[in-house]
């Protein structure tokens, strides 16, 4: 028994680029975030695009040169996709191939932001977010991991980050922090 292709499917091109053809959990390329003198406040690559620092700024500089003065949402720059988004005196953007679905970089976007937003208490600004880098780190950490979407829920992160901050090794807690960890345990230790 001979298998033949119905007619409709030999004439697809056959030229097709295989990227298309095999799916791939790596979504996201580079989370970026700049001030509005397209200065890096943050930056995480997760491939080898740009593997070097002169390159990822070059790549960065064209980028906010693109963007700063439009009120779109996504871009084609380079052979990547690129969505993004401004706040008061901060750029977001969020970075994929050229062939990645607008859409799930759109959450992760709206994901990075809304978290932010809630974690700064509505105050996405750069003074505020240099002031809490370390939920930033925390925040990028949890949406994104090597390049794989993990969370796109603001919520979940928020609740998470908040959950990672409680583990504060004793070495880099406060005096005050100590103490109350200390009252806490002593106030359990009556109650049993």
């Amino acid at each position: 028994m001979k298998f033949s292709l119905p007619s409709y499917l030999k004439e697809l091109p056959t030229t097709m680029d295989s990227a298309i053809l095999e799916p791939s959990l790596l979504t996201v390329k580079a989370v970026l975030i700049m001030d509005n003198d397209g200065e890096r406040l943050y930056a995480k690559y997760y491939d080898e695009t740009y593997p070097s620092v002169k390159e990822q700024r070059a790549f960065e500089k064209n980028i906010y040169n693109k963007t700063h003065r439009t009120d779109s949402e996504i871009a084609l720059l380079e052979g990547l996709t690129v969505v993004y988004k401004s706040s008061i005196d901060l750029y977001f953007y969020v970075i994929g191939s050229s062939h990645e679905n607008e859409l799930m970089l759109m959450a992760v976007l709206n994901c990075l932001f809304d978290s932010l937003s809630q974690m700064l208490r509505k105050n996405v600004e750069k003074r505020a977010l240099l002031e809490n880098m370390e939920g930033l780190f925390l925040a990028v950490d949890e949406i994104v991991d090597g390049g794989v979407i993990l969370e796109s829920d603001p919520q979940q992160v928020v609740h998470r980050v908040a959950l990672r901050g409680d583990d504060v090794p004793l070495t880099e807690q406060t005096v005050t922090q100590v103490l109350q960890s200390a009252k806490e345990q002593i106030k359990w230790s009556l109650l049993r």
